[in-house]
């Protein structure tokens, strides 16, 4: 007997998942969670809505990949047990790489905005991701204050607040005006005022 694999609309299935992946972040970031839809994704692939809900059992099911997917490719971009300094560095090389992501960056935009409301669907995703993002931000520079990296005069807590309201303000700076906001120069000019070392 042979065993074929998967026809049509449901072949090659990972190779397929990211193209509904990439067409989400298209149709979510132009119209954020409510009022993008799966059919909208579904056209972007050349699938029908089944064939998405395929992949994905529903549109937070998808939309939740596509966010587990983003972080994933940022976690991607810090070195494997790299602390302190280099995790602050890798932190800024971050944003430079972000400039080349305008559609991600458009979909982090419309979706924590909406997601500030209790009931939102991404509500808890957002809460949880801000906690654990401010976290590493203050443990990295814990960690460089135990060596002697940080200024004595800065208290990691709320530096590492300020690093990450600063990055989330520039994306919307930056997305209104591409030509003349330089994300990466202006967090990599606020993270070497905290420092007593070069970044």
């Amino acid at each position: 007997m042979t065993v074929t694999g998967p026809r049509g609309e449901y072949a090659k299935t990972p190779a397929r998942r990211h193209e509904i992946l990439s067409a989400a972040v298209e149709v979510f970031s132009a119209a954020g969670y409510h009022k993008g839809s799966l059919r909208d994704v579904a056209e972007r692939v050349g699938l029908s809505q089944a064939g998405v809900l395929h992949h994905f059992p529903s549109k937070h099911h998808l939309i939740e990949a596509v966010l587990a997917w983003r972080d994933d490719e940022s976690r991607r971009r810090f070195r494997a047990g790299a602390s302190g300094l280099a995790t602050i560095r890798d932190l800024v090389d971050l944003v430079d790489y972000n400039q080349n992501t305008p559609q991600l960056i458009e979909l982090y935009a419309t979706l924590s905005a909406e997601a500030t409301t209790p009931d939102h669907p991404l509500h808890d995703y957002f809460v949880k991701r801000y906690a654990d993002v401010v976290a590493f931000v203050q443990n990295s520079l814990e960690h460089a204050a135990a060596v002697g990296d940080l200024r004595p005069d800065v208290d990691p807590a709320p530096a590492a607040r300020c690093v990450l309201a600063l990055m989330d303000g520039l994306q919307i700076q930056w997305l209104y005006d591409r030509d003349s906001v330089d994300m990466a120069a202006q967090v990599r000019h606020y993270v070497q005022s905290l420092l007593d070392v070069e970044l």
